[in-house]
């Protein structure tokens, strides 16, 4: 049996030393690493000298100069969430971090030009630029509004990491960011799957990690009618897949709250006059019955649009979709009508001859359209579209949104969007439906959203985009994996310079903030081989 080698204590020191060293000195500037922030700042300076955080005495406040005397429930609830962050996933005990020694940072101090808006919700003209300041005992973080307050917070919580120790520390840095774009959507359908509310909830969780501000909720489709519309409730109890599966206005409400916590827009997408067929199962008669020949098949197509009880019926439904969801805008769709049973009904027909549309079936359409417009401005609201509204020349409100989704030709379709000075959002080149083996969030990163011809002042109408998952073969068990990390490629290219483009970097950033989303219990995807220190 081999004995074991007792070494001499000096040589035994000798051996330790470099174990002991961190433990008796605390982290050293070489320890310092660069942040993996994402999405990347405007603008970061950083320095090597490293700040500890005590998780018992570290705390995050409010300036009392920006309450007046008010309290701001969302801030409140945005501190604690973040300290949560900064410190719940650690598993060295608390009393490992009290070894340390060296400088201190005790507090972040929260600035915010007026707390007026805590309750509002955040919209297109949201400002969400901010300014971290980390130094030796406190840091500050200012901003124009509660909503850049939170953008800023997630960036303090990336900054702020483990030494070899296990000790919380943060660099002294200096930050100055706001977003490129003021739009910058997320777009999930409920209607090819039903989305329990846990996992929507857990969606804009990782949107806040992201700084994604717009939810673009697809709620509703050919497949089922999930809403449940109090004005009409026939349309869920006969449209939804079952009664489990169904958003109440209760759902619904809980949806908005967690939203707006998160500085984040929800807007409701009901697809008309396509996409419909789910409505008809609770609202007999609103959709064209098709025909062959002189015989009804019993198949429907798009909304009647020769019937007046479609357009009463749009007035209070639409009413109550702009009373129950604040933002806004509506999306209203537009996309992909079929003609075919339009074409196959003989009163539709008939309707076409007396009102000179020959056989142009877009100008039918465009006459529903335009009807649905006028009812919509009528409830003081805006609506998004996409694209074919446009190209089939309805008369649209200059702050109407036409959302480009089509193909390959969208840089064409952007030029002519702009041109006729409309307000677009794109989301042709980042639909996350389509999968492919290998590093795919590549190419939704080397997408450039300016690059159309086009005036200065045309680029301007362009205010974000949409990562789009659709959800034919997608529900709870992998909609957050299908999404990230891959939505945030599409997070960075909206909020980060046009210049922040250095692949090799990006990977090496995006790799440590899917394993820090993991480490918030986002089911991220990797990127590619390797693991995560959890």
């Amino acid at each position: 049996m081999a004995l074991p080698v007792l070494l001499p204590g000096r040589a035994l020191l000798l051996l330790l030393l470099p174990l002991l060293l961190p433990l008796l000195l605390g982290p050293r500037a070489s320890d310092a690493r660069q942040p993996a922030l994402w999405p990347m700042p405007v603008s970061v300076k950083q320095s090597p000298k490293l700040l500890h955080l005590a998780a018992g005495r570290f705390q995050i406040v409010l300036n009392s100069s920006s309450t007046n005397g008010n309290g701001c429930f969302l801030l409140e609830e945005a501190f604690r969430r973040y300290y949560q962050y900064i410190f719940d996933y650690s598993k060295i005990p608390e009393d490992h971090h009290q070894t340390y020694v060296g400088p201190e940072l005790q507090e972040l101090v929260v600035t915010v030009d007026s707390v007026i808006d805590c309750e509002d919700y955040p919209d297109k003209k949201s400002l969400e630029s901010y300014k971290l300041s980390i130094q030796e005992t406190w840091a500050q973080l200012e901003s124009p509004s509660i909503w850049g307050v939170l953008r800023g917070l997630e960036t303090f919580s990336q900054l702020v990491y483990r030494d070899p120790c296990g000790a919380y520390v943060v660099n002294e840095t200096m930050v100055e960011d706001f977003p490129r774009f003021g739009f910058r959507g997320i777009l999930i359908d409920t209607s090819r799957h039903y989305l329990p509310m846990k996992t929507i909830l857990t969606t804009l969780d990782a949107m806040e990690f992201n700084k994604f501000n717009v939810l673009h909720w697809h709620i509703v489709d050919d497949q089922s009618f999930p809403y449940q519309s109090t004005t009409f409730p026939k349309l869920s109890s006969q449209g939804a897949y079952s009664p489990l599966h169904v958003y109440t206005q209760r759902d619904i409400q809980v949806v908005l709250e967690y939203a707006r916590l998160r500085g984040i827009r929800v807007i409701p997408e009901f697809d008309t006059p396509g996409h419909m067929d789910s409505w008809e199962k609770g609202q007999r008669g609103l959709l064209t019955p098709c025909y062959k020949g002189k015989e009804k098949t019993g198949s429907f197509g798009p909304a009647n649009p020769i019937l007046n009880s479609t357009y009463v019926f749009m007035a209070k439904f639409f009413e109550e979709i702009s009373q129950f969801f604040p933002d806004n805008y509506i999306h209203l769709g537009g996309d992909e009508v079929d003609f075919t049973c339009w074409q196959s009904n003989p009163d539709v027909t008939e309707f076409m001859k007396q009102q000179g549309f020959g056989k142009d079936y877009e100008k039918l359409e465009s006459y529903y359209i335009q009807r649905l417009v006028d009812i919509i401005e009528t409830t003081n609201k805006s609506y998004i579209f996409w694209q074919e509204v446009f190209d089939n020349e309805v008369k649209l409100k200059k702050d109407a949104i036409v959302e480009v989704w089509v193909g390959e030709n969208y840089r064409q379709e952007l030029q002519k969007v702009t041109a006729a000075g409309y307000t677009t959002v794109l989301a042709a080149p980042w639909y996350l439906d389509y999968i492919s083996y290998g590093q795919d969030w590549k190419k939704y990163y080397a997408v450039e959203p300016l690059d159309f011809n086009g005036t200065k002042s045309q680029k301007e109408l362009l205010i974000g985009g949409t990562a789009a998952l659709w959800g034919e073969f997608v529900d709870e068990t992998n909609l957050t994996p299908r999404l990230w990390p891959r939505a945030s490629a599409v997070g960075e290219r909206l909020w980060s310079p046009k210049t922040v483009r250095n692949l090799d970097d990006a990977y090496e950033r995006l790799t440590e903030h899917r394993c820090r989303m993991v480490r918030r219990k986002i089911a991220a995807e990797p990127l590619f081989t390797g693991y995560c220190e959890l």
